[in-house]
């Protein structure tokens, strides 16, 4: 079975296997600032990483649409259960711009780069424990013009920023946004830039 939940103008189908932000009012924020810092321009090339049951991807190609963009959009989740419902999802909000690869993000990224493709934003929202550096080493191969970190982890989130700073990407945007009331965590979104940007 499955429960059914509405972000940001879209359906979601969660099953029990698949995470989901269960604070809808400030998810809605902080994807919307987000999708701010993505900055989706016509004929853009994302990637969703640690994408889950799609929320990220499918909220940008969902806003790409209404805006007129014709943006490619691929979500990358490990975890197959929460790929299906990422599936369905796009499915059940009539999305064809966006697909959906069960792979390791890191690894997927990297044969990207291999074959000299390109991606013009990342979105990454890992999990607590943050992303690892064949993960980090991956986005500065691929060499994205924006990279949107969403933390849950302001330790790990700073021990990344760190990485990408020192390989010359530079953090111009931060905004937290409190989705956890009572306790010391939050979520924080992140804009990075290249170092070289093709814009």
């Amino acid at each position: 079975g499955y429960i059914e939940d509405e972000l940001c103008g879209c359906r979601f189908c969660i099953s029990s296997k698949s995470f989901y932000q269960v604070n809808s009012a400030q998810t809605e924020i902080l994807y919307n600032k987000a999708m701010e810092f993505a900055n989706l321009k016509d004929g853009d090339t994302v990637i969703d990483a640690y994408c889950g049951i799609g929320t990220i991807g499918i909220t940008a190609a969902m806003n790409a649409r209404k805006a007129g963009r014709s943006c490619r959009i691929t979500g990358v989740e490990l975890n197959a259960s929460a790929v299906k419902d990422a599936i369905g999802n796009a499915a059940l909000n009539k999305l064809d711009n966006i697909r959906f690869t069960c792979a390791d993000a890191g690894d997927f990224m990297t044969e990207l780069a291999a074959r000299r493709e390109r991606a013009d934003v990342v979105f990454m929202d890992p999990p607590r424990a943050g992303s690892d550096e064949k993960f980090l080493s991956s986005v500065i191969k691929l060499g994205p013009k924006r990279v949107v970190y969403v933390s849950c982890n302001p330790e790990t989130l700073a021990r990344d920023l760190k990485y990408l700073t020192r390989h010359g990407y530079q953090a111009v945007k931060i905004q937290p946004v409190d989705n956890f009331p009572f306790c010391d965590h939050i979520e924080t979104c992140l804009l990075y830039t290249s170092p070289s940007p093709r814009d």
